[in-house]
């Protein structure tokens, strides 16, 4: 093997870096964007999604907690599937993954362009993907520098939209007192009532969970995370707390302080819902903080996606999922090739323009990515386990009962991407075999 490289990454992010890279995948398009679109699906009711879909992701948290402090390797669910399950739930798991963040990825990087340009008065869409391809770039670069740089990046893109959070809070808590009664009845009342209420709150439920999910983020970075078995489970229940407890907040302000009219967004604006609602306070330069906040917060999220997204390419390339340049790590702890290859995907993708049903597609894809992780933690033994085997199986039903509750146009395109991938697999293993790579960080390149 060429010295330069190495398979083998760095235990160097402790507990204060996993939280914020927990909240720095959290909070970007679920709070900026996700509230308002599930505002305007369900109401005021919003409040009790946010709620319902916080408690099925602490269920799939703590699955994913004792699945990476059991086998703390870098892949996240993929792996998992591959160890406790089977090597088709494993693949199909990392490449659900692989597509629904990806185009996440892109569409925090066209919203990044648009609240920036917006902010600047510019309102051309070649600037907005010009924009968004150099931010693509320019974290694609900061990542292959190696974990370390990423996270003291990372600690600074949160921080400033915990600042500009708290601000929307505090700016809002006087409409919102005053306005409740109105606003917040009735409370099962949203944008189209001609759609069943439990309907409604269901489908909001969907679109909010994928809000949640990137404390999925801690568990595929298992192998760069110090005394991982301590370490995971502890980070992602702190960043589920700080994060359900943000949302909470955020949305009851929001809908509350401006009304479901104001608040509700589907993400295709230029400004991000929480800064309409601002402005509507009255409070001077409130839609100022909130777009500065935005502009961050994706930033943050694009980061964080490429870091994971990187991580599970890694592992596909391992097992020989994905060509088996993708296994390569850097002497700079990186892996190069990974980064590089999702760098670009992003990039096509961003380079084709607007997502529209990026987040509905997400919902689905990571319902299902989810379902199969609470699946292997019910497959844990006994002396593997951290929580009690009741949460996994509650985790797997929510998830599953969920993952329908999206449009159908939206499901089945899902369930199409999963039978793409199955038979890129299919010819991967049947055309390419011969150059399969051996496996490594603790797991053979097949399922036991």
């Amino acid at each position: 093997m060429n010295s330069a490289t190495t398979n083998a990454l760095r235990r160097e992010v402790g507990l204060s870096g996993a939280v914020m890279m927990g909240l720095g995948s959290i909070l970007g398009t679920g709070v900026f964007v996700s509230v308002g679109i599930a505002a305007g699906v369900a109401g005021p009711a919003v409040v009790l999604a946010i709620a319902l879909a916080g408690v099925l992701a602490v269920c799939n948290a703590l699955s994913s907690a004792q699945l990476a402090a059991s086998h703390p390797v870098s892949g996240g669910t993929y792996e998992y599937g591959y160890r406790y399950l089977t090597p088709t739930l494993g693949f199909g798991a990392g490449w659900m993954f692989l597509c629904a963040k990806s185009a996440s990825a892109a569409t925090a990087a066209l919203g990044f362009a648009g609240y920036t340009l917006h902010a600047a008065g510019v309102d051309s869409r070649p600037a907005r993907t010009a924009l968004a391809l150099g931010a693509v770039v320019v974290l694609t670069g900061l990542v292959l520098a190696g974990v370390r740089r990423s996270n003291r990046a990372n600690t600074v893109i949160v921080g400033a939209t915990l600042v500009a959070l708290a601000f929307f809070v505090v700016a809002g808590l006087r409409s919102a007192v005053l306005n409740a009664g109105d606003n917040l009845t009735p409370f099962f009342g949203g944008l189209d009532d001609s759609v069943p209420a439990t309907r409604r709150l269901l489908e909001a439920t969907a679109l909010m969970f994928v809000a949640y999910t990137g404390y999925g983020r801690i568990a595929t970075l298992g192998e760069e995370v110090a005394e991982p078995r301590r370490t995971i489970p502890r980070a992602i229940v702190i960043t589920l707390i700080v994060s359900m407890t943000l949302y909470i907040a955020v949305g009851l302000v929001g809908v509350a302080g401006a009304g479901v009219g104001v608040f509700a967004g589907d993400g295709t604006r230029a400004a991000a819902p929480l800064e309409v609602a601002a402005r509507s306070f009255g409070v001077p330069g409130a839609g100022w903080v909130l777009a500065a906040g935005a502009v961050t917060a994706m930033l943050g999220v694009l980061l964080n996606l490429i870091l994971g997204l990187s991580r599970v390419a890694l592992a596909m390339g391992r097992r020989g999922d994905l060509p088996g340049v993708f296994a390569r790590v850097s002497t700079a702890g990186s892996p190069g090739p990974a980064v590089v290859g999702i760098g670009l995907v992003i990039a096509l993708i961003a380079a084709t323009g607007d997502i529209r049903l990026a987040w509905s597609f997400s919902a689905f894809t990571v319902l299902v990515y989810y379902a199969v992780t609470n699946l292997a933690a019910t497959r844990l033994a006994r002396e593997d386990r951290l929580y009690h085997p009741l949460i996994a199986w509650f985790g797997l039903a929510g998830c599953l009962g969920l993952a329908f509750w999206v449009e159908s146009r939206v499901w089945i395109a899902g369930l199409g991407v999963l039978a793409a991938g199955l038979l890129v697999r299919w010819v991967m293993r049947r055309v390419l075999s011969g150059s399969r790579p051996t496996g490594s960080g603790g797991s053979p390149p097949s399922a036991p």
